[in-house]
């Protein structure tokens, strides 16, 4: 883990081995070497403002990387981010242990230079080698120290960053392990370990069948593993506001059930407890920061095999609302496993809720791996979580709900099925299933199957990306705001 900090001293005072600089279009550095060697590397053409170009030079006994940030007026927290974790990556390759960023000087109040700096550094420090033979010299180029240098104390936004990259990372742990190893029980024990000021309660299959749950129940039936329905609860004295409600997916390993998923990838299918792992590790960093918001998450987990037990094509099941759903597909569980879940949050005194799931592969078709898919019952709240997820800088984008899409989920003998007739807007009609579970609630759903893994950028351009824990997190600080 990278130690971070905040400093006041100019970064050539510090004790750091390197110094990043971000330089931007037209503009002049302000704290130079004593020989100018930056400027000279500026004039010579080696250094440029374009995003994310890096150059090196040794002066004052330091090496400087200086790193392209472009336009003043196109520099936002996510070019920050990136051209952080660019810093971080050369800095890795000449062995750095301590770094200090300079932050860029006379940025207005939209910016969070010091919070995007130790994102992307941070982000981009998580490794997936954790299962595979480390020689001794694996470890050579780990940065152990990050400074972050500004006029201004930014002790407060650096310590917060801290918290939340490193909740970003545990998720982006949990997407990874394998299977075998992140089962549901694990999850749970994750769980019960995030947070000694949160209440944890974990139940089982038998629990699931007293208190009705059936079509999360069907979804685990085939599975030898015992599903866990897991609730935490952040309730710290002094919180106002209404209970924010947090659901999240967690299939373990979706096999698809008797709808078979091809072979080509099902690998992948470790990472569709994503939604709940982002749910979880938001909640540690939630408590961690002691926000005085109330939260109630909820995370339903469970495998989805093909056992002898297993759900079929045409099985009814009941949900805990009471409404019947025709299996019409095995493949399509998240959204019986959600049904429940949502309904849970519910009756534990939610008022405003929040989904995240590895719903549906439309929404790769539709989105790829830039946004998350949104879709809500309320457009207050739809706006207040588009306006937090920005400036988290985990791109989302609202879809429509209608009444025609809600017809499309009714079911032929039941009240529902679980997978509409046809391939007509497959994220939109799965939302549409989930809403009835909502209530007269504020509701949004985030699917995040295209942004989970293997997001491309450079913070994260492999493996899970832990996506919105960032969005989670700042929507609790801002309930707790009022």
């Amino acid at each position: 883990m990278i130690r971070v900090q905040a400093t006041t001293e100019l970064a050539a005072a510090t004790g750091a081995d390197t110094v990043a600089v971000g330089l931007l279009d037209g503009e002049r550095i302000h704290h130079d070497t004593a020989d100018g060697a930056l400027a000279a590397l500026v004039e010579a053409g080696e250094a440029k403002a374009a995003p994310g170009h890096l150059a090196v030079v040794h002066a004052d006994g330091k090496r400087w990387v200086l790193v392209g940030l472009g336009r003043r007026e196109d520099l936002d927290d996510e070019r920050l981010r990136v051209a952080a974790a660019k810093v971080h990556g050369r800095a890795r390759e000449l062995g750095t242990r301590s770094l200090c960023w300079e932050l860029p000087h006379k940025l207005g109040p939209e910016h969070h230079p010091a919070r995007a700096v130790v994102e992307g550094t941070v982000l981009a420090a998580h490794r997936m080698d954790r299962w595979k033979r480390r020689d001794d010299e694996d470890g050579a180029g780990a940065l152990e120290e990050l400074l972050v240098s500004d006029h201004d104390d930014r002790t407060a936004a650096v310590e917060r960053a801290v918290v939340v990259a490193g909740a970003v990372n545990a998720a982006r742990r949990l997407q990874e392990a394998p299977a075998n190893e992140m089962t549901p029980e694990a999850l749970a024990a994750r769980a019960r370990e995030l947070h000694p000021s949160l209440q944890v309660e974990v139940e089982g299959r038998a629990d699931l069948v007293r208190r009705g749950y059936g079509a999360f129940g069907a979804v685990a039936a085939g599975a030898h593993r015992e599903p866990q329905l897991i609730t935490v609860r952040h309730e710290p004295e002094g919180a106002t506001g209404p209970v924010l409600g947090l659901v999240g997916k967690a299939v373990t390993f979706d096999t698809g059930g008797i709808s078979l998923k091809p072979g080509a990838k099902m690998a992948e299918m470790k990472f569709d407890m994503s939604g709940g792992a982002a749910v979880l590790e938001a909640m540690g960093a939630i408590a961690a920061l002691g926000l005085p918001v109330r939260v109630v998450a909820v995370v339903g987990a469970t495998e989805n095999m093909p056992g002898g037990g297993a759900m079929r094509p045409g099985d009814i099941v009941t949900s805990a609302e009471g409404l019947t759903i025709e299996v019409d597909n095995t493949d399509a569980e998240g959204r019986l496993v959600l049904a429940d879940c949502l309904h849970h949050a519910r009756q534990l005194g939610a008022e405003r809720l929040v989904d995240v799931a590895t719903l549906t592969g439309a929404i790769v078709v539709a989105l790829g791996s830039t946004h998350t898919g949104l879709m809500a019952s309320d457009d207050a709240w739809a706006v207040e979580v588009l306006a937090v997820a920005q400036e988290a800088g985990e791109p989302v984008w609202r879809l429509p709900l209608h009444p025609e899409y809600a017809d499309a989920v009714k079911g032929r003998y039941a009240d529902l099925t679980n997978a509409p007739e046809g391939r007509k807007a497959g994220s939109i009609t799965a939302a549409e299933f989930l809403k009835r579970f909502t209530g007269d609630l504020p509701w949004v759903h985030l699917d995040i199957a295209g942004t989970a893994w293997d997001g491309g950028r450079a913070y994260a351009p492999k493996g899970g990306t832990g996506v919105m824990v960032r969005t989670l997190v700042a929507l609790a600080e801002r309930s707790a705001a009022g």
